[in-house]
């Protein structure tokens, strides 16, 4: 990379996409890093490194065909064919999403004209020595011809594999684009909610602090009221009308600094009660929670004495069936004997 020059850099937490499933987000490193833009003058070509610890996190070199998809307010991917993968990169803001969007619109169009560049020398190194080699009888407009038709198939090329990889690219796209908007945005509500919590923690231990300095100025803008006050009815007999002035701008600049303090303490006390109602509504769904846990349980309970009881009448009806079947073999058995003795006595009344 010595012979690499940074172009931007900003800083964000880098995922790739699943290899195996194609649609959830691999975290890449625990943290936010840097991600630059670098020039390889050399080589002409323009590449995006991260870089965690001793790792490279990305090594991807800029293509004309890439394209930088924002999915959310501050989350964005890019797809890199030669690395087969997908990269994303959450920010902070929603402004250092929108800059490096630009920046990498900026250098692939940059890619673009070095690519393009590249083919033009190329067309002209082929042309002088096309005219310079002796064996070849044809026209100077055929070896012309020879490489802007060879520019026009590398062309045609490209924008058949740049159509292609927007394909694709879509197709991922769509079959995910969801779930990444989802963790995208739980990301970013994670970090804001710390935020929050942090900043309300510091609200609070600054609040009696505010209402300390809020009594001093209120005593001190009584003080100089008074000594307004004094001044006036003394009249001529008081100090000077400069000392007086003075005093009038200290009196205003305080009230005025009373006033934007009880302002702050206002807005203050409007995100404590915001973060205690988010506590209670927290508290009540843990409540509810809890409850729905004893309904089950108790569902649970009812749907095993159910159970318990349709098993014993399983077990009571097959024996019901038993006795009753012994009862009709008993009942065949007698039924048999009674003829055999209607038929007996048939035989003895005809003798």
């Amino acid at each position: 990379m010595d012979r690499e020059q940074p172009i931007f850099s900003a800083r964000a937490h880098v995922f790739q996409i699943d290899p195996n499933t194609k649609r959830n987000w691999i975290p890449a490193s625990k943290h936010a890093v840097t991600v630059s833009f670098f020039y390889d003058g050399n080589r002409n070509v323009y590449r995006i490194i991260s870089v965690g610890g001793t790792k490279a996190i990305i090594n991807c070199t800029i293509t004309p065909s890439m394209t930088f998809t924002r999915t959310s307010q501050k989350f964005g991917q890019w797809a890199d064919s030669r690395a087969n993968t997908v990269y994303g990169l959450g920010f902070a803001t929603e402004q250092q999403l929108h800059q490096f969007s630009e920046r990498f619109k900026e250098v692939k169009e940059a890619a673009r004209l070095a690519r393009e560049k590249s083919q033009d020398k190329m067309e002209l190194a082929n042309t002088a020595l096309s005219i310079a080699a002796p064996q070849l009888q044809s026209p100077p407009v055929m070896c012309v011809n020879g490489p802007e038709d060879k520019m026009f198939r590398s062309q045609s090329a490209d924008i058949t594999l740049s159509s292609e990889k927007e394909r694709i690219k879509k197709m991922l796209s769509e079959g995910s684009i969801c779930e990444m908007n989802l963790e995208a945005e739980l990301f970013t509500l994670q970090d804001s909610n710390s935020k929050l919590v942090a900043a309300l923690h510091e609200a609070n231990n600054n609040v009696e602090q505010w209402k300390k300095q809020l009594v001093a100025y209120q005593e001190e803008t009584e003080r100089l009221r008074d000594q307004v006050a004094d001044l006036e009815a003394h009249g001529g007999h008081g100090p000077s009308d400069m000392l007086k002035d003075e005093l009038t701008r200290s009196l205003e600049e305080l009230e005025a600094l009373l006033k934007a303090k009880d302002e702050e303490i206002h807005i203050l006390q409007n995100k404590k009660e915001e973060y205690h109602e988010m506590e209670q509504e927290r508290e009540e769904a843990i409540h509810r929670l809890q409850e729905m846990e004893m309904r089950n349980l108790e569902l649970e309970r009812r749907v095993q004495n159910m159970e318990q009881n349709l098993s014993a009448s399983l077990e009571e009806r097959d024996r019901t069936e038993s006795e009753v079947q012994r009862a009709i073999e008993i009942l065949d058995v007698k039924i048999f004997d009674l003829n055999d003795l209607r038929q007996s006595m048939v035989k003895l009344i005809d003798k």
